[in-house]
């Protein structure tokens, strides 16, 4: 277990991508099978502990830390399981550190009444660092920078095998994954996928920027809308539909509606949108506020499917009745793509391509869309198979130039990991008369120094203290002022400014600018999509 926390803690500390696969392949080199195997399975949060929760791990510190004192712990370290494994008093006599599968192993074996005493025993056994390691497995909370796919980069680096290999595999494959590591060994044939409707893994796109005009020829380009929506994969093959986050995550069950209304044994790239089922206009796209309502459910009401029926806006196609169509031109894909919807189909619609003579004409098409729901463009190279990954020329994305508002820092909060000790993220407010009130919340956008100058800020200016939250000194005459950086903006009455921002970020801190001349809320109430 204590090999299994020292990975974490390398991985936690590493910033570089590179670094963190170097850190993942030594680790499955160095570990045997199935310890390396259930840190997979903990890393790209593939297991689910059943026996124990967090509630009994509360319990558990409560028979031995008094729970005032804990409390405060907690608020001053900002974690949980960082504050229990620090303050824990090991008890002499358990002297065998368990292993991460023993772990895995005797609590999905174990009761709900057994688990307690158990993970009290290894408590003992284990160091601060193993505790935390334990509670944040149990947990689920691996929150440690490393995304799912990339655990799969170190894995195809490890093997010498494609990464797209390994994501076409990934779904039908189960933990411990010892099938997997022979065969990434050398030692086996490769694992046969038996799960239908398989993910592929997408292609992606490169920003446009004025250094690539000149090398991008709109001649050999089609272009086509950018939707504000996630993209999506939508696949039938023999009877089983599924469909994909564009990471390979399984989202079926929470749009059980799109699944129902795709009868063609196909794989179909394209965007996740919601539409207004109170309109005559066919699938008139709603704001990704309203798609958003959606997302991260395990299952979805009969109201919600009603009142929020999503759809699938297609603009390619990978496969078809058993043939791999990847390695077409894009324009004989999209042929077969028209072919599929055809007159169309109950959740599937085709994105539509649109005209422009030069750059110039391009510009003001992504600047004034027709609909709020379109954040963009899409270059597309006519004569360019489908390849995984993000290569250079085929694919281009122009989005339009975000929102910029100035915002007054209002309350900060310890953040995780290697930011713990600081205040790193941040809830800024506007103006409403005399008031500010809080209008969003953002904790990247800044560099490290950054970083230090925004915390001695707060530290030096707090007026109350919410556990790990402090309140900020804002005024008119005094306060730090953020430009803040935002790609949307929806009404929101959960929140007290009316508003909700999509993706903000700090996109410079003013510290030349009084507190008094931060945007007013109505600045940002003109900013929201046309109704």
């Amino acid at each position: 277990m204590n090999r299994f926390a020292e990975l974490l803690d390398r991985l936690i500390f590493t910033p570089s991508r590179n670094g963190k696969i170097r850190l993942l392949t030594e680790y499955f080199r160095e570990v045997p099978d199935p310890e390396r195997g259930w840190a997979v399975a903990a890393i790209t949060r593939d297991l689910e502990i059943r026996s124990v929760k967090m509630a009994a791990i509360r319990g558990v510190i409560a028979s031995r830390v008094d729970e005032v004192l804990f409390d405060l712990s907690r608020d001053y370290v900002g974690d949980t399981a960082e504050a229990a494994a620090l303050i824990w008093p090991a008890e002499h006599g358990a002297n065998r550190q368990p292993s991460l599968s023993e772990v895995i192993e005797t609590l999905n074996s174990a009761s709900r009444t057994e688990a307690p005493a158990i993970v009290e025993q290894w408590f003992d056994a284990l160091d601060a660092s193993g505790r935390w390691a334990l509670i944040k497995l149990i947990s689920g909370g691996l929150r440690i920078g490393v995304a799912s796919r990339l655990v799969k980069l170190a894995l195809a680096e490890f093997g010498g095998k494609e990464p797209q290999e390994l994501e076409e595999l990934w779904h039908g494959l189960k933990p411990p994954y010892t099938e997997l590591f022979a065969w990434l060994e050398g030692g086996a044939e490769k694992p046969v996928n038996a799960m239908k409707a398989p993910f592929r893994p997408v292609m992606l796109s490169h920003p446009v920027e004025e250094a690539d005009k000149p090398k991008i020829d709109l001649d050999r380009m089609a272009a086509e809308w950018k939707w504000d929506g996630i993209r999506v994969q939508l696949v039938r093959e023999g009877g089983e539909a599924r469909l994909y986050s564009r990471t390979g995550d399984d989202i079926s069950d929470a749009f059980p509606d799109v699944i129902e209304g795709f009868p063609a044994n196909a794989a179909l790239d394209g965007e996740l949108l919601v539409f207004d089922p109170d309109t005559t206009d066919h699938f008139a796209v709603r704001p990704f506020n309203d798609l958003q309502q959606r997302l991260n459910r395990k299952k979805v009401s009969a109201k919600m499917l009603k009142t929020h029926p999503a759809f699938v806006r297609a603009y390619d196609i990978l496969w078809e009745e058993g043939e791999d169509l990847r390695t077409l031109t894009l324009e004989e894909r999209r042929r077969r793509l028209e072919a599929v919807i055809g007159e169309g189909l109950p959740r599937v619609d085709l994105s539509k391509r649109i005209e422009a003579a030069d750059w110039d004409e391009l510009a003001r098409l992504r600047a004034e869309p027709p609909i709020d729901a379109i954040e963009g463009v899409m270059l597309k190279s006519r004569d360019a198979p489908y390849v995984p990954g993000r290569p250079k020329g085929p694919w281009w994305k122009w989005k339009k130039e975000p929102f910029l508002i100035d915002a007054v820092l209002m309350y900060a909060q310890r953040g995780h990991g290697k930011r713990s000790s600081f205040y790193s993220d941040y809830t800024f407010g506007c103006w409403r008369g005399d008031e500010l009130v809080p209008v969003g919340k953002a904790y990247h956008g800044y560099t490290d120094q950054e970083l230090k100058k925004i915390d001695k800020f707060v530290r030096d200016n707090t007026v109350e203290r919410f556990g790990p939250v402090r309140s900020v000194k804002a005024s008119r005459d005094h306060g730090l002022v953020f430009e803040v950086a935002f790609e949307g903006l929806n009404r929101s009455p959960r929140h007290k400014s009316g508003v909700a921002m999509r993706f903000p970020r700090i996109n410079r801190l003013r510290w030349d600018k009084p507190a008094a001349e931060a945007d007013e809320l109505s600045t940002l109430e003109a900013m929201l999509p046309r109704q």
